[in-house]
């Protein structure tokens, strides 16, 4: 008589470690505690727990960005385009996930975000350093912006820092310079600590690219800086349609022009001429 086959029993799992002499290691690398302790809400509204949660989150964001777009200008320079795109490809998800931030904010009403407005006092979005950098990176320069941060050595010396050096976008087109794309000496030895000014000859270069071969490196460079620049386009308008059901036209805290200031910004293309040349492929 055969044996009948016992049914397989499934092993219990191994119980994990769970005794450490201090902290956990995943403390210790991710600073949960740290990060947890950081909400200090000003007013009893429960409302304004999520807005400050959120507004954190979108800066530890525009820290991972930045990383991103500093590896892509440092690969760019050493001729790596495949480095630079990878870069700019991680950053389009972190761009997703950026924009998804605003879905908690997005549908407060009036009186919601009035509940505990006053608590920002002059606190704006417009003064975070870690945002202005990665406005720099995208060739919005402007040294007026380094004004709020006098008071904090550390990040005024940063935002210096950046704003003296290349954008992302003029290392895109000395690299094109490099490999015989016809950009303009004028572009190549502009003033990299100005706001960046499209260009009638950059437009013609990326045409050529674009008429081309699309596998071909500058052409899928091309498409990768398209991506970041349409999500953070969407960023920009997204910040206008919660800003402005929050608050309609009333002037913005830190006296900018709220509703006003974020459309004129909304209607601003990023790497302008990626968009134009388009039309004459």
């Amino acid at each position: 008589m055969s044996h009948q086959a016992q049914p397989h029993e499934a092993s219990e799992p191994e119980t994990p470690h769970l005794d450490f002499a201090g902290t956990t290691p995943y403390e210790d690398y991710v600073k949960a505690d740290v990060l947890t302790h950081l909400q200090h809400t000003l007013s009893d509204d429960p409302g304004e727990m999520v807005f400050l949660v959120t507004t954190q989150v979108m800066e530890l964001w525009f820290t991972v960005i930045v990383h991103e777009w500093e590896t892509a200008a440092h690969a760019l320079r050493s001729d790596d385009v495949p480095t630079a795109v990878a870069a700019l490809k991680r950053s389009v998800r972190e761009l997703e996930a950026l924009n998804a931030s605003w879905k908690p904010l997005g549908q407060l009403t009036p009186a919601q975000f009035n509940s505990y407005r006053s608590a920002l006092g002059e606190g704006s979005g417009f003064q975070s350093a870690m945002y202005r950098r990665m406005e720099f990176l995208l060739g919005e320069k402007s040294a007026s912006m380094l004004v709020p941060h006098r008071g904090a050595p550390r990040v005024h010396a940063e935002l210096e820092k950046a704003l003296a050096e290349p954008s992302l976008y003029d290392e895109v087109l000395r690299l094109m310079a490099r490999r015989g794309c016809a950009i303009p000496g004028s572009v190549l030895r502009r003033d990299v600590s100005r706001r960046y000014e499209p260009s009638e000859a950059v437009e013609a270069a990326w045409t050529a690219i674009y008429a081309g071969d699309e596998n071909a490196e500058l052409a899928r460079l091309g498409e990768a800086l398209t991506d970041v620049a349409e999500l953070v386009w969407r960023w920009r308008n997204d910040h206008l349609v919660a800003t402005r059901r929050a608050m309609g036209s009333k002037p913005g805290t830190g006296g900018s022009a709220g509703v006003a200031w974020l459309e004129k910004r909304a209607q601003k293309n990023v790497f302008p001429e990626l968009w134009t040349a388009r039309s004459h492929v």
